[in-house]
């Protein structure tokens, strides 16, 4: 992507994303249907707590059920995916959705708010301050890492048969992932980003960011409040970790695994030919790049949510039951 155009789409995220951006279209809770097991349950990834629903057939088919690991965009929950969790379960998949830390129901990231911790009666006593409500693309691929490492101790899970799907945001988020852990057999990317260098991409944007990264490190600054807003989403990002994710430089890495690329005909929030289009060009082994036509970004959680699941689950019975 040219400088120009990535400083136009920083300009987009940064204040005109009225419609949303990575954002998860934000649904109320859906009931679980008879035939779907729910419980929920608790993972941890670098020592904090995430919130997770776990959902699989009431009958499974086997023992052991391929398996699937959803994650959602910026500022998205768990609950948002219930829809097509539920779909996938019905299919015959033992399906995990998260918050990540610090969103939602998972707990947050603890960081000293005063000096070193004392020592009393064999414990540490510190004054503490939560990290919440801020986007951080390495700590949530980190996190899905982990929500894979917690999965695999399953009785349900199939470790041979692990899937990923992610959208928007998240739609990068598993190709980062993928390209680093073998396990993953196939996965779904949705409408997804695979480029924040746009935080670097011309000599403002990149000293902005980086004089934030230095001001944090010295102290002089601490983590944006949570759900602070960026643009008209929730959540502001943590800059300067930006220029470090680009799952587009990611995806030759992958080609031991099944890559599934949705996009919107008329995407507006980026240009696909730099991100879905160009991961798919670039990829080898087994990929396919499917077109919604007549719908931009946010339609796949709208108007085109049925044709985005039937999508994703023909790849994963393809690729994760055959």
């Amino acid at each position: 992507m040219s400088p120009s155009k990535l400083f136009a789409w920083a300009v987009l995220a940064l204040s005109l994303v009225a419609s949303g951006s990575f954002a998860q279209d934000k649904k109320p809770d859906v009931k679980i249907p008879a035939d779907v097991a729910f419980r929920t349950a608790d993972i941890m990834s670098e020592g904090t707590r995430m919130a997770a629903e776990v959902l699989a057939p009431k009958n499974p088919a086997a023992d052991k059920l391929p398996t699937i690991v959803m994650s959602h965009g910026w500022g998205g929950v768990a609950a948002s995916l219930r829809p097509t969790a539920i779909a996938f379960a019905r299919a015959g998949y033992l399906v995990v959705v998260f918050d990540y830390r610090g969103w939602g129901k998972s707990d947050s990231l603890l960081i000293l708010a005063g000096r070193m911790p004392e020592k009393k009666d064999g414990k540490l006593i510190a004054e503490v301050k939560e990290v919440r409500g801020v986007v951080d693309p390495i700590d949530q691929t980190t996190d899905i890492m982990n929500a894979i490492n917690w999965v695999v101790g399953e009785k349900q899970c199939n470790p041979e048969r692990i899937g990923l799907w992610g959208s928007s945001f998240s739609g990068g988020h598993v190709v980062y992932v993928a390209a680093r852990d073998p396990r993953v057999k196939a996965f779904v990317s949705q409408v997804g980003s695979m480029d924040a260098r746009w935080a670097i991409a011309t000599p403002q944007l990149r000293k902005s960011t980086y004089d934030q990264g230095t001001a944090r490190a010295r102290g002089e600054i601490g983590y944006p409040k949570p759900g602070e807003k960026f643009g008209t989403l929730s959540g502001a990002p943590v800059l300067e970790k930006f220029p470090g994710y680009a799952p587009i430089e990611d995806i030759g890495r992958c080609k031991n695994c099944a890559k599934l690329f949705i996009i919107a005909e008329n995407e507006e929030l980026f240009d696909n030919k730099n991100h879905a289009i160009l991961a798919h060009n670039r990829a080898t082994g087994v990929k396919k790049l499917v077109t919604i036509k007549g719908i931009k970004h946010y339609g796949v959680y709208n108007e085109a949510r049925d044709q985005a699941q039937k999508e994703a689950l023909a790849w994963f019975d393809e690729y994760l039951k055959k």
